[in-house]
């Protein structure tokens, strides 16, 4: 998504997220490849790990799971094959607002989304947009749920999705080029192309989307370019990436319950719109010298964003227009080193992660100049055990500190200048208690500090308080690939969380520290090969997200469903043909501005209905998919009580082909 409207759009019109990269990965040459970098199944403590050092208790989403259930986008396939909650964007963009652990509106701050080892998450009120990575250049998905601060620093208490991206075949091409179109207006053009020699890849992706969406006034227009370029050598890979998105929306605004009841695809802000440019330039390196591991990221990002929203004053529209201009800079080097002991495997990680941001803001309420540097440094230590129950014991800590900085002369909040300094720290465990069952414990501390948008429209004279979490989790994991099962009960005791609430600063509204709060639950993975053609998975998501103390103890948070419940059928006889399809149930919800559960009603339960048949012509394949099918009319973002109300797409059917070369 570029931007979202919410209760804060009458005081500052925020961007929330940049588009991606499109990413073909880089591939290593045939005669270097059994000096370079081992194949890999599994990205492990932020390095290149064989299967035994996969991260414990987690999700992991395959190339074939991907296909088989015909999933359009990243964004789509983390919702419909790894159980995680989606909220559907406000800005028209594909993009759905991802929540693990139940954060409600600030999921996506306590959420570490990575691309090939990238940190895609900025220090911005914003989302990470996946749907701008070609599906079809997708190796894995990897769900982390639960506190994971020590390898990646501050907002990650609700988990980490990391994407790996396919590594082309030595001294090989390959190619795509891909069409979508479908109701509402959608167009969507895709070509990628790698190329591989000994030692040295070279690849490019180009994408155009156009759709006009299912409100008025919701057009969205996305254009991107990757391209990059990997040196193989002894024992060791090098690389640069520049990535590139234009992003245009059209934004509808909230509607009344009446409206929403009656004329859900009205808009209610016939002129806002917003736009964005993204350019990133990243270069990595990695080495292997005997047992030691060497690896190091560079990474440079600028970002404009554009707004134009209109409001009403003495009975004339006026225009309010803003520009944000950031740039963030981020250096990663870290070593690992991998020995055995005897019948053991140890694994040391260390690391250092330097960022600068900055951003210069320039509209009719702000002309912020704000800027934000950390440093951080983590250690971290796993011992696998030998023997028939593959016993692993992993802890490990952080420390970082951050310098923080902003004026303001129109802003609500008064410049700052500080420095705050965060720990956190983790043990995990697991073991085979029998053969195909696994059982595993995590617990630890997480953290994450307020950004700029946060601390410039707060409610506290001071800077917002860092919030910290006390995270818990208990699994199991039975069986393999045909037929398994898993599920975890976790905990997370938050202090200082931090948060919009609409009751402050004498009503009107501001980013604070709320009371305690506590989020706990179970989820639940099942799949099942039921014929020797036919596939079935299921997901259930149980969260209680609550205060825990101070004047609303007790009551649930708002905008987290309580129960999330979703079944897929696959069918793929192999011979051409396949299908896939899907159901989702979301329970009741809080409306956004019910703090206190005062509000007499919720936002509705509601289920949806996806599905998607395809078949394959050798080098094509030809595709029909539909959305919400039954044509449901709900929502999962609204903001006032029975009020401020985004109604979700109704159905749409779209055709899609695809040529592989």
């Amino acid at each position: 998504m570029i931007f979202a409207v919410s209760p804060r759009r009458a005081l500052s019109a925020r961007p929330l997220a940049l588009a991606s990269a499109l990413s073909l990965c880089f591939a290593s040459g045939a005669a270097l490849a059994a000096q370079a970098l081992p194949e890999v199944t599994i990205t492990g403590a932020r390095f290149a790990s064989d299967p035994a050092l996969a991260p414990i208790g987690a999700t992991v989403i395959s190339a074939d799971d991907i296909r088989r259930a015909g999933a359009a986008d990243v964004n789509q396939a983390i919702r419909k094959i790894g159980g995680v909650y989606g909220r559907q964007s406000l800005d028209g963009s594909p993009d759905f607002s991802l929540d693990l652990r139940g954060f409600g509106t600030n999921s996506s701050q306590n959420m570490v989304v990575t691309l090939d080892g990238v940190r895609m998450s900025e220090s911005e009120l914003n989302n990470a947009t996946l749907s701008s990575i070609p599906i079809e250049t997708v190796e894995r998905i990897e769900i982390i749920r639960g506190g994971a601060s020590v390898l990646y620093g501050e907002g990650a208490t609700g988990g980490v999705i990391h994407i790996v991206t396919k590594r082309p075949q030595a001294n090989g091409r390959r190619g795509m080029l891909r069409a979508e179109m479908g109701q509402f207006g959608l167009r969507d053009l895709r070509a990628a192309l790698a190329q591989s020699w000994n030692g040295f890849a070279l690849d490019a992706s180009v994408g155009s989307a156009r759709t006009d969406n299912y409100r008025d006034h919701n057009a969205f227009e996305l254009d991107t370019f990757s391209g990059g370029a990997q040196w193989a050598y002894q024992g060791g890979r090098a690389g640069v990436r520049y990535d590139r998105a234009r992003q245009e929306s059209e934004l509808p605004g909230a509607l009344s319950a009446w409206q929403f009841r009656h004329t859900p695809r009205e808009e209610s802000t016939p002129d806002d719109v917003g736009a964005l440019d993204s350019d990133r330039l990243t270069a990595f390196a990695e080495q292997r010298i005997g047992a030691v591991d060497l690896a190091a990221e560079l990474s440079r990002r600028e970002r404009t964003a554009r707004s134009t929203y209109f409001y009403t004053l003495d009975g004339a529209r006026v225009a309010s227009k803003a520009t944000y201009e950031s740039v963030q800079t981020q250096f990663s080097p870290r070593v690992r080193h991998l020995a055995p002991m005897g019948a053991m495997l140890n694994e040391l990680v260390a690391g250092i992660d330097l960022v600068k941001w900055t951003r210069v803001t320039d509209s009719d309420y702000s002309n912020a100049d704000a800027a934000q540097k950390s440093k951080a440094l983590y250690l971290r230590d796993e011992l696998t055990f030998g023997g028939e129950h593959k016993a692993r014991v992993a802890v490990g800590a952080r420390r970082e500190r951050f310098e923080k900085d902003a004026t303001d002369t129109l802003a609500f909040a008064k410049p700052y200048d500080s420095k705050q300094t965060l720990n956190a720290w983790e043990v995990q465990g697991s073991v085979d208690v029998m053969p195909a069952v696994n059982l595993y414990a995590k617990a630890g501390r997480s953290y994450r500090v307020a950004n700029v948008d946060e601390n410039g429209y707060r409610s506290s004279p001071g800077l917002l308080a860092p919030q910290t979490s006390r995270d818990l989790e208990l699994g199991l994991v039975y069986g393999s690939a045909s037929l398994g099962a898993s599920a975890r009960m976790f905990r997370h005791q938050l202090r200082n969380e931090i948060f919009y609430d609409p009751s402050a600063n004498g009503g009107y509204g501001a980013n604070t520290n709320l009371d305690p709060t506590q989020r706990k639950g179970v989820e639940v993975d099942l799949h099942a090969s039921i014929a020797r053609d036919w596939r079935v998975s299921g997901n259930w998501q149980y969260v209680r997200a609550r205060f825990t103390a101070g004047r609303n103890a007790g009551s649930e948070m708002v905008l987290v469903p309580k129960n999330v419940v979703s079944a897929r059928l696959a069918w793929a006889p192999g011979n051409g043909h396949s299908a896939d399809i899907g159901a989702q149930w979301a329970g009741k919800q809080r409306f956004g501005a019910d703090f206190a559960n005062t509000c007499g009603v919720r936002i509705s339960s509601a289920t949806t209905f996806d599905a998607r048949y395809a078949r394959q012509m050798g080098a094509w394949e030809f595709a029909v998919a539909g959305l919400n099918l039954a044509d449901k009319r709900y929502t999962s973002n609204a903001f006032g009580c029975n009020s401020g109300i985004y109604p979700a797409d109704g159905r749409q059917v779209k055709v899609s082909a695809r040529y592989d070369f």
